[in-house]
């Protein structure tokens, strides 16, 4: 049935006109399960478009897409000592399977770094295997207590990219590459301004040397990060034992 109750005004209250705007557009509903949102086929038409696009970008700079497991060693996380301690808080833990207790609790990707860089150890043996450059298109976990419609859910949609580099300053101009296409597909294509930059350590991604985000700023003048690329230097690589010969 259509609602024909005049939009709140954006002056008036501009949380209530969001949420009204997402609802009245059937992009996207409140799901049974906390925290979690069902994205309709208008919200997800978009979803698709944005996809397809900053895909191509990604192919254009020479990234394959591949696809990881959602469940992750529990052991795995503690493997990087910043890293466990910056996710610990927002993971959902499976201890159970098949009506029994697990070996080893799996964690629920929050992110996949870790999962990603084991088989990096597998794949990457002489020079001749780098750059690796790999990008997943995925969902993610992370226990939200506070949450709002496509700007913070415990579930939500991504992609994120892992590459690996031979020298610390390829990897550097990855990073800064790829901060310069997000940021390109936010406001070229998207027509988004962003404000970019370093972020500080205290809000530096757990595990990596630096952080460099994408910044829009919302008409309640709160930055929302948009969009995030990191430098993780070695601190992944050491941890799984990532090698190769020259």
């Amino acid at each position: 049935m259509a609602d024909n109750k005049a939009l709140t005004t954006r002056a008036a209250d501009f949380s209530a006109w969001y949420n009204e705007v997402i609802m009245r557009a059937e992009l996207a509903d409140y799901s049974p399960v906390r925290g979690c949102m069902v994205i309709r086929p208008n919200g997800y038409a978009i979803w698709e478009q944005m996809q397809r696009a900053l895909d191509q970008m990604f192919k254009d700079t020479g990234h394959q897409n591949a696809y990881f497991p959602l469940f992750i060693p529990q052991s795995f996380l503690s493997r990087e000592a910043e890293h466990v301690e910056g996710f610990a808080p927002e993971t959902a833990v499976v201890t159970h399977g098949g009506g029994k207790e697990l070996e080893e609790p799996l964690v629920v990707r929050p992110t996949s770094e870790t999962i990603i860089y084991a088989m990096y150890a597998k794949w990457i043996q002489s020079y001749r295997d780098l750059p690796l450059l790999i990008n997943q298109w995925a969902n993610v976990v992370r226990w939200e207590l506070r949450t709002r419609l496509f700007l913070r859910t415990t579930e939500f949609l991504w992609q994120e990219g892992h590459t690996a580099h031979a020298t610390e300053a390829e990897a550097e101009a990855e990073t800064r590459q790829m901060l310069g296409v997000y940021r390109a597909f936010m406001e070229d294509w998207m027509a988004m301004p962003v404000v970019t930059g370093l972020k500080t350590d205290s809000e530096r991604f757990a595990g990596a040397l630096r952080t460099y985000s994408c910044e829009a700023l919302m008409q309640d003048n709160k930055a929302l990060q948009a969009g995030t690329s990191h430098n993780l230097g070695q601190n992944f690589s050491r941890a799984f034992e990532v090698t190769f010969q020259t």
